[in-house]
């Protein structure tokens, strides 16, 4: 593999496959290339896809306020390789056709880090495509990063797989043919959510916003806003704050004054963690009921079972799963053996983002771009870690269920990780929008 030091990057080394140079003597007497392109070049195709092994460009962020969660995907991305390449049991669930590697080729793997910029996020993918003959490019945690990676893989023609990507416009407004979303994201969970809220907290609540300040934060706060309106919800305050904010004051000092009876944290990551800790710290948790619903993985770990104690939350994946989906209970035993402890949702999104891929390159008998993503917009079934799953071909977004928790006390945990009870896995269908709703335009195959 190669890894880009953290936190800056070094030059990726290249990865040079083998190509079959040979021939095959025939009957006449006549020597045949045995090596031909099965289609025009591509992409990277057929120069990714030569030789014995293939790569694969992750890219996520290892410093910043979204460190934690670049970490948490790519040690769902390492797993799901190395399950690739030996056969796993569990690779089979997922893709019958597989045997070890993709069509028999090794995958191999570079990882940079991203810091959570577009720009950085580009350039180091740029990289892999260019120097390593990327066949596929994942990660992100950023929906800017997210959007960002979309235009590089429709405009190099080589898929990418965002990692965590909440906003509505990745598979909306900026959604690209050459881009498939695993995660749930602002609709899903503000549908999902919303009723739940409602029945529990009531009706004719004031809401006070605390919204990161780019495409995620905004499309989550108007989802939510939108389904609430059913409960007869009001908005109190939208206080707006630029990622990567460590002193939330002044826009808590505006909570406070707001009036507002229920507190909606959409900030993601280190920003989650510590204006939740600040918020404590003001007096508003307790005064206001606090909802995150758009779970950031360690929070609870991170900000403590007490704080997160009754909070409801949407999420993509919790590993208690594992008592209703079979698959669930292999993908954190074998989570579990490799690195000790149980899985986040991050990590999940990641393996099955790469299982996934496998799969539809499998249907496809080839790594040539377009008949794969023909592959994944064909709507199979897949077997996943929460039940069944397809891919929507009109704007490539999984559907798949959305998971309610609720923060456990710390003295109804059964043990260090069980923070949440799960109170509803929602079908994913009836969660999604009408396809072209928020404005997907897919581009062009080729």
């Amino acid at each position: 593999m190669t890894v880009f030091d953290k936190p800056r990057t070094r030059r990726a080394f290249l990865q040079a496959g083998s190509v079959l140079a040979g021939g095959a003597l025939l009957p006449s007497g006549l020597i045949l290339p045995a090596f031909a392109a099965e289609h025009p070049a591509l992409g990277t195709y057929p120069a990714g896809s030569s030789g014995d092994s293939v790569f694969v460009g992750i890219s996520v962020p290892r410093t910043g306020t979204y460190a934690a969660s670049g970490e948490d995907l790519i040690k769902g991305y390492v797993l799901a390789i190395e399950h690739l390449n030996a056969g796993h049991d569990l690779m089979h669930k997922i893709s019958p056709n597989l045997k070890k590697g993709v069509l028999g080729k090794t995958v191999k793997y570079g990882i940079a880090d991203s810091q959570a910029k577009p720009n950085t996020a580009v350039q180091a993918l740029s990289k892999f495509i260019s120097e390593n003959k990327a066949v596929m490019m994942t990660g992100s945690v950023s929906s800017a990063e997210a959007v960002a990676n979309n235009k590089l893989a429709q405009r190099e023609k080589v898929i990418y797989l965002p990692g965590i990507s909440g906003s509505n416009d990745t598979t909306g407004k900026d959604c690209v043919r050459y881009s498939f979303r695993e995660c749930f994201y602002a609709e899903t969970a503000a549908k999902a959510i919303a009723p739940v809220l409602i029945k529990n907290i009531g009706k004719n609540k004031k809401i006070a916003f605390l919204t990161p300040d780019y495409t995620y934060g905004h499309t989550v706060r108007q989802s939510m806003e939108e389904h609430l309106k059913a409960g007869g919800w009001t908005v109190a305050t939208n206080q707006v704050s630029p990622l990567g904010t460590t002193d939330f004051s002044s826009y808590l000092l505006n909570v406070a004054n707001s009036g507002a009876d229920v507190v909606i944290n959409i900030n993601f990551g280190r920003d989650a963690v510590l204006s939740i800790k600040q918020a404590k710290d003001f007096g508003i948790i307790g005064k206001m009921t606090l909802v995150v619903p758009y779970n950031t993985p360690f929070l609870a770990k991170e900000v403590g079972a007490d704080i997160m104690a009754g909070v409801f939350a949407a999420t993509d994946y919790w590993w208690t799963l594992e008592e209703k989906f079979p698959l669930a209970k292999m993908f954190n035993d074998a989570f579990r053996g490799k690195y000790k402890s149980n899985p986040e949702w991050g990590a999940n999104a990641a393996y099955m983002q790469v299982a996934m891929w496998a799969d539809a390159v499998e249907r496809a008998k080839t790594f040539y771009p377009p008949e794969v993503i023909k592959a994944y917009e064909a709507g199979y079934k897949v077997q996943s870690t929460v039940g069944e799953v397809w891919f929507r071909g009109a704007d490539h977004q999984l559907v798949r269920p959305v998971i309610v928790t609720r923060g456990k006390k710390p003295a109804d945990m059964k043990g260090p990780d069980d923070y949440y009870d799960v109170v509803d896995v929602v079908p994913g269908e009836g969660l999604m929008q009408a396809p072209d709703a928020f404005g997907c335009k897919l581009g062009d195959y080729t």
